[in-house]
């Protein structure tokens, strides 16, 4: 029974670390470097994971009431329009080698919780794993899988710098944040098909 259990928090807990992409915020954090020094990215990197930590848990919990009742907004919906959102910033790391590119004259708080926060840690994935998942997982399995995973999400950011460092000594830093750039491209596809095959589901069975 144990074992079971056990078995159930992994493969939540895994499935949300895929979804929020530790690896990402290494390059998300180099970029920002390049207009912040290591002191502020490190100030926005956990105010950043606070936010992200509040909406995910929020949305947890209230999430489907927010969307069926509040604003009368359907997941199929909120899905097809964050994949969207989602394949954009994947082209244009794509295109430009960098996940944000920011103001020099913007304050932090302007970008700690947009684009930061959302979409960048609590992004379109992360937010619909976390409003479905309970259902399959539990809450409370959900809710402990969300910290862990935010933690070493955030451990990432904080050392993205000696991470960097490490990749670019091998000339591997610009490679790869274009083909990350393509992964997240290719999931925001993929999050628009799936809202579009709900969608059809939907209206099939009406």
């Amino acid at each position: 029974m144990l074992a079971f259990k056990v078995k159930i928090l992994l493969s939540c807990f895994v499935a949300f670390v895929a979804l929020v992409n530790p690896i990402q915020k290494v390059f998300v954090v180099t970029s920002l470097q390049q207009q912040f020094d290591e002191k502020t990215t490190r100030i926005i990197s956990v105010k950043a994971s606070i936010t992200a930590l509040i909406i995910l848990i929020f949305f947890l919990l209230v999430g489907q009431v927010v969307f069926s009742y509040a604003f009368h907004i359907e997941l199929f919906a909120f899905q097809i329009t964050c994949g969207a959102v989602l394949f954009y910033n994947g082209i244009t790391a794509l295109q430009n080698g960098m996940f944000i590119k920011v103001d020099k004259n913007v304050s932090i708080k302007d970008i700690t919780a947009v684009p930061i926060a959302i979409p960048m840690i609590a992004g379109p994935a992360t937010i619909t794993a976390a409003v479905t998942f309970p259902a399959e997982y539990g809450h409370t399995n959900t809710i402990v899988s969300i910290v862990v995973a935010l933690a070493i999400n955030l451990l990432f950011m904080l050392y993205a710098s000696k991470i960097g460092k490490l990749l670019n000594r091998f000339n591997l830093m610009n490679p790869l944040v274009r083909v990350f750039g393509l992964i997240v491209a290719t999931i925001g596809v993929q999050m628009v098909f799936n809202g579009l095959m709900s969608f059809i589901n939907q209206v099939s069975a009406s």
